[in-house]
Formats: C-alpha cells, structure tokens, sequence
C-alpha cells in the first residue's frame, strides 16, 4: 500500500514501531559507538554494501528484497547497507517495506543505512533547486527510520567553484541534517568524485555545518577529483584522504577493485589503511564495497571479507 502524505507514513510507522514488526535496529557507527560482541582488532564490525551486486541487480537476477537474506546466507554477513536506486519507487510503500523488514528479522540482519542517489544536488547554487534537491531526500530518512536504520549516505555534489559549491553544500546538507534529527537519523556524505573527493574540502564542509548527526563515509577508494580519457587525471592522496575525514566518521566503505595472488586489495594497502582507521578512534562498520571486474561479484565480496578479516587477525 503506497503512502500518499508524509503525516500518514510517520502514522504508520508509529503503529508498526507499537506492534513490534520495525525491530530490525541498526547500530550507529561513530567513534563514540561500540562495533558489538562481533568486532574485529577491537574496533570494527563487518557491513556489506548492496552496491556490491549492482551487475546482477541491474541484470535483474536478484532483487533488493533478496539482499538481506543473501548477505547473511551466502556471506555470513548480519549488517547491510541498502542503495536506493534499487527500490527507488518503494520509500513510501509500507508493504514493501514490511516485507523487507521481515526478511532481515528472519535472518537475524541488522538493517544499517540507505545509499541514496538521484534525488538532486545537495551543493546546486540554485536556492530552489537545492531546496528541492533536499526535500527529495526526506522520504529516504523517513524510510530510513521505517526499517530500523539510523543512517542514510547522501552526496555533496554541485557545479560551480570549490568555494561556491561548498558554501552550497553547506546549507543543503546542513538543512537536510535538521530535518533528519527529529527522526533520529544520520546523514552522512561519501567521498564520491569531483569536490567530495578531496578530503580538505569535504572536511570543511563537516567544520562548518557542526552537527552530531552529520558526518562522513570515507571510501578507501574514492578519491578521483577529475577524470579525462576514461581515467583519472586528478587524485587525492587516499590515506591522507581517509586520515583527515575519519574525526567525522560514522562508518566506513571498503572499496576493492582487484587482489594479488596473496589475496591483498592492489589498489589499497588495506593493513596502512585499517590502522589509520583504528588509530583515529573509530569503533563502528566497516562496509564491504567490491567493485572490481576481473572477479565474479561474489567471488570479490569473498575476497574482501577475507582480507579484512586476516588485516583484523594481524592487528588484534
């Protein structure tokens, strides 16, 4: 059943919250937080990141109602990260929502954040386009907030000059972070290419908008500031990237792209990057993101998990 009014959405979820059905709770993931009974080197819990499986999304082979049960099944993973690109017509649609709540529940998943795109430049120098770019993300904290979650991953994207878009940015996330306390929400921003992606600037846009429940997901990986002729011409140093964003992490996203035969990320020095991760303080999710080609997407997530769980073994 689709909602048709946002006072009638907070309705439903009260008597849904009442009768038990929204359980499914995600732990926040900041410094100040613990990363549970399951954490690794003391300081971290494994998440899994839906965008792992966009090739068979997109292909239609699986659903993002599958997601969970997979995750946990297939991966022994119990935390997920969801993309709303994936069940971007269903943030309103309770039943939907519902469903998906119960299959996390079954299988015992916590459900963690959303990723969101495509609902319009947080950073536009259009006042009203930015404004409505903010509304636009209003359903995903409310369904957010429906299953469990207490966070939803945004971009900080805008076009015009570094100090123009930041400014930008400031107000958008800085409004879209007002509207998402009073549900209890994290808004959190990825470094995600063009400004977001060097840390300096990104880290002034968390300085100055100084909101508890704002806050970033440093990317290992995602650190291309421009690219040209299929690749990047522009990068930022990534664990200089990830040294200056994690005093405002609530979470952290493990690219991997490719491994040797010793099973290492190529790409990354995951051991240089976890104790950079450790040393800041964090305790929290540290979320599986394969995004490689040379492997199946199962075989990457497998990957992954393995190394952050031998990285973890050497660092305990």
């Amino acid at each position: 059943m689709s909602i048709k009014s946002r006072r009638q959405f907070i309705t439903q979820l009260a008597g849904v919250a009442a009768l038990g059905i929204g359980a499914t709770s995600c732990a926040m993931s900041k410094k100040t937080s613990s990363a549970g009974n399951n954490s690794m080197a003391g300081f971290f819990e494994i998440s899994l990141a839906e965008w792992s499986f966009h090739k068979a999304l997109f292909a239609n082979k699986m659903t993002n109602l599958d997601f969970p049960v997979i995750a946990k099944q297939q991966y022994g993973i119990s935390v997920v990260e969801y993309v709303s690109q994936f069940f971007k017509d269903k943030a309103k649609d309770t039943s939907y929502l519902n469903e998906l709540i119960k299959r996390a529940k079954d299988n015992g998943v916590k459900n963690h954040l959303i990723m969101i795109d495509g609902e319009g430049n947080l950073g536009n120098l259009d006042s009203a386009k930015r404004l409505q770019a903010v509304e636009n993300h209003y359903k995903w904290v409310e369904a957010a907030k429906y299953l469990g979650c207490r966070t939803i991953r945004v971009n900080a994207a805008g076009e015009g000059s570094a100090d123009d878009v930041q400014k930008a940015a400031i107000e958008g996330l800085g409004r879209l972070g007002e509207f998402a306390a009073k549900e209890n929400i994290n808004v959190i921003v990825e470094n995600h290419g063009g400004y977001s992606s060097n840390a300096a600037w990104l880290s002034g846009v968390m300085k100055s908008i100084n909101r508890p429940n704002v806050g970033v997901l440093p990317d290992f990986n995602n650190f291309c500031i421009k690219r040209g002729a299929g690749k990047c011409v522009e990068e930022y140093d990534r664990y200089k990237g990830v040294t200056e964003l994690m005093p405002f992490a609530k979470g952290a996203s493990a690219k991997a792209l490719d491994f040797d035969e010793n099973g290492n990320c190529i790409e990354t020095d995951y051991t240089k990057m976890l104790k950079i991760v450790k040393d800041s303080g964090f305790h929290g999710y540290i979320g599986i993101e394969y995004e490689g080609n040379k492997l199946s997407e199962e075989e990457g997530v497998r990957k992954t998990k393995a190394l952050l769980e031998k990285v973890a073994a050497s660092m305990a």
